[in-house]
C-alpha cells in the first residue's frame, strides 16, 4: 500500500509538472489506479456530499437492506456467497441528461449537492482525459471526442454503502471485475477501507485517505490505448464493523460512440495488427451487463465478432 500512487495536481502548475506528468504515466501504465489530492474539488462540498449521503442511507436505504439480507437469508451464511454482493446501491445520470429529480427519497438539499459535486468531477474527468492524452502523445481533447458519440458523453454516479457484514469472509462487498467505461473518478470513506485492485497476482489495498478522489481506468481506455493502459481487476472486501461510503462517477463514451485504437498509438512500422476492435459502445455494454464479473478478454474476443457490423452501421449513418 505504501507503494499505492497518490498525484498532488497542484503540482502540474510549477516545476515539478514533469515529474507529476512521469507519475501519471507510470500510475496508468502499471496502476491503473492512482489517487488524487489537491484536485480542485473543496474539501466543504466533500464533507457536505459525504454527511448527507450517510443520512440519507440511514434514513432511507439502511431498513430496505436489512430486509433484503433477511429475504435473502443472508445473515447466518455457511457457505461462500459467489452471485451476489453485500452493497447498497443507487444510480444518479448526470450527462446526457439528468435523472436527479426523480430519483424518490433525496432531500432538496442532497440533489442539489450532488449536481454541484458532479459538475466538478465532469470537470476533472475531462482535464484528466487531457492530461492523458498528452502522455499518449494524442492531440489534446482526443479522448473527450472518441467518447462524445452524437448526444456527448454518458456521465452518472453510483451511490453505494457498504454495511457491517456478519460473515466477510463469506460475500464480497463488490466482486472482482473490470469497469466497462472510460475513466473512473471515486470518492470513497476515509475510516472504513475495503476497496482492493490486482497487482502482480496480489490484492493490494487502496488506501483510504480524506479529501482524495482515487481515479481508475475502465476497458473503454484499454482499446483507446490499444493496450498502453489496462482496466485492472479491483473489489470491495466486505468489513464486519463500519459502514464504508463509495461514490463512483463513471465518465464513459455516449451510447452510439464507436470505440477503437487510436491510429497513432497502433505500431505502423510492423506487421502488428490492431490487438483491439472497434465497436460501439452500447454493443459493448449490452454484452458486459451480462458477464461483467468474468474475464474481460473474451469480451474484448466478441467484440471483434461485430466489427463488420460496426462498419457497415457507419456507412449507413
Amino acid at each position: 500500500m505504501e507503494n499505492f500512487p497518490v498525484i498532488n495536481l497542484e503540482k502540474l502548475n510549477g516545476e515539478e509538472r514533469s515529474s507529476t506528468m512521469e507519475m501519471i504515466k507510470d500510475a496508468c501504465e502499471n496502476w491503473g489506479f492512482f489517487e488524487l489530492v489537491n484536485h480542485g474539488i473543496s474539501h466543504d462540498l466533500m464533507d457536505t456530499v459525504e454527511r448527507l449521503t450517510k443520512e440519507h442511507y440511514k434514513k432511507c436505504m439502511e431498513q430496505r437492506f436489512k430486509e433484503m439480507v433477511a429475504s435473502k437469508a443472508l445473515e447466518g451464511v455457511q457457505a461462500e456467497v459467489t452471485d451476489m454482493d453485500w452493497e447498497s446501491t443507487f444510480f444518479l445520470r448526470h450527462l446526457p441528461y439528468t435523472n436527479i429529480s426523480e430519483i424518490p427519497d433525496l432531500e432538496d438539499e442532497y440533489r442539489k449537492v450532488m449536481k454541484e459535486f458532479a459538475g466538478k468531477l465532469e470537470k476533472l474527468a475531462e482535464e484528466l482525459l487531457d492530461l492523458l492524452c498528452e502522455n499518449l502523445g494524442l492531440e489534446k481533447g482526443y479522448l473527450k471526442k472518441a467518447f462524445y458519440g452524437t448526444k456527448g458523453p454518458n456521465f452518472g454516479t453510483k451511490v453505494s454503502n457498504y454495511p457491517p457484514c456478519p460473515n466477510p469472509e463469506l460475500i464480497k462487498g463488490l466482486r472482482a471485475h473490470t469497469d466497462a467505461g472510460g475513466i473512473i473518478l471515486l470518492f470513497q470513506d476515509d475510516k472504513v477501507s475495503g476497496l482492493q485492485l490486482l497487482k502482480d497476482g496480489k490484492w493490494v489495498d487502496v488506501p483510504p485517505m480524506r479529501h482524495s478522489i482515487v481515479i481508475n481506468l475502465g476497458d473503454q481506455l484499454e482499446v483507446i490505448t490499444n493496450g498502453k493502459y489496462k482496466s485492472v481487476l479491483h473489489r470491495v472486501i466486505a468489513q464486519s464493523d463500519g459502514n464504508r461510503m463509495s461514490l463512483a462517477s463513471f465518465y464513459n463514451p455516449g451510447n452510439d460512440a464507436v470505440i477503437y485504437p487510436a491510429p497513432a498509438l497502433v505500431a505502423k512500422e510492423t506487421d502488428e495488427k490492431q490487438v483491439y476492435p472497434k465497436f460501439m459502445f452500447d454493443d459493448y455494454m449490452k454484452l458486459y451487463t451480462a458477464v461483467k464479473f468474468q474475464a474481460k478478454e473474451p469480451r474484448f474476443e466478441a467484440m471483434k465478432a461485430i466489427e463488420v457490423d460496426v462498419n457497415l452501421k457507419q456507412i449507413a449513418a
